[in-house]
């Protein structure tokens, strides 16, 4: 397969999961800040700070500016519209090689965003439009995996989606699992449920925490439920044994494979219930380290290092 081939179809899969990934986050934190306590500010910032795309970002943390640079702003490579416009650019390279299904969703996706994005920018319209782009998204997914051939095409989709949904969770995790209430009261205490259950809902986790992990909503069981679970999609640990089973089948793997058993061992020897938050951090750190050498080294050995302008916000 052509490197410029393989490229398009990795970049089209970890774009059309980060538009996803954002409008699900986006309703989350709306929701969340409903149940926020009396007297605490909205939490608009830490999208931008998940996002990475803090040094694009010179506006206030107002609601109506953060979501306005989120959802449509064509300057911020991690906006949904950019997203879902990258996405189409590299499905329209390829459409010879994508099913004709595809390419017609991805580009009806587009002009819907492009078209209904200032809907998200109300509170009446927002959950409508968000709901609309991730219900889209996921079907695009489901119809490549229904009539797309799994052959070298479709390792490279899943890999770059997979590495997507990799580096997404240690984001969120590193920024959502900062205290929402800055002080040891009861307040905090109270509110601690509330937090981690809106980073599990920012990754669609919380029914199937409930149902893997069979305990009450709390820090430790959530970690390593998001960090060493084999079975829930966007568990860190899940991801990166997708992405092996992958790589495996690629010619010429063997440093992308090294990197991987390194980031494999360090998930599996993670002694979860010793991590203080500044400790939790700097292994989120050095994860998104590790999957950023992981991108460069495929990029590099499959894409023929040309792909690095597509590497934008997000570190990977």
């Amino acid at each position: 397969m052509l490197s410029r081939v393989a490229g398009n179809i990795y970049w089209m899969a970890r774009y059309l999961e980060r538009a996803e990934d954002m409008a699900r986050l986006i309703n989350v934190n709306a929701n969340l800040i409903l149940d926020l306590p009396r007297g605490l500010s909205p939490i608009w910032g830490e999208l931008v700070a998940i996002t990475g795309c803090s040094e694009l970002y010179d506006g206030n943390y107002e609601e109506r500016s953060v979501l306005k640079f989120l959802v449509n702003d064509m300057t911020n490579y991690c906006s949904i519209l950019a997203c879902l416009s990258f996405a189409r650019e590299n499905a329209r390279t390829i459409r010879d090689v994508i099913p004709r299904e595809v390419w017609e969703a991805l580009n009806k996706t587009y002009h819907y965003s492009k078209e209904n994005s200032s809907q998200a920018l109300t509170k009446r319209g927002r959950y409508p439009f968000l709901q609309e782009i991730i219900t889209r998204c996921q079907t695009i997914t489901g119809i490549l995996a229904g009539t797309m051939s799994h052959d070298a095409g479709y390792t490279f989709l899943k890999t770059g989606r997979n590495l997507e949904r990799a580096d997404m969770t240690t984001r969120i995790i590193d920024t959502r699992s900062a205290n929402l209430v800055p002080d040891a009261t009861t307040t905090k205490a109270t509110y601690d449920n509330l937090q981690w259950m809106s980073v599990l809902k920012s990754l669609t986790g919380y029914q199937m925490y409930r149902r893997e992990m069979e305990v009450r909503i709390q820090r430790q069981d959530v970690l390593r439920f998001l960090i060493q679970s084999e079975t829930f999609p966007r568990a860190i640990a899940h991801c990166m044994i997708e992405v092996e089973r992958c790589v495996e089948g690629l010619p010429n793997h063997d440093k992308s494979i090294v990197i991987i058993h390194r980031l494999m061992r360090q998930l599996d020897n993670a002694e979860i219930d010793k991590l203080k938050q500044t400790e939790l951090q700097l292994f989120m750190d050095q994860l998104q380290i590790g999957i950023g050498q992981l991108h460069e080294e495929l990029e590099m050995n499959y894409f023929g290092g040309t792909y690095s302008e597509q590497t934008q916000c997000q570190v990977a």
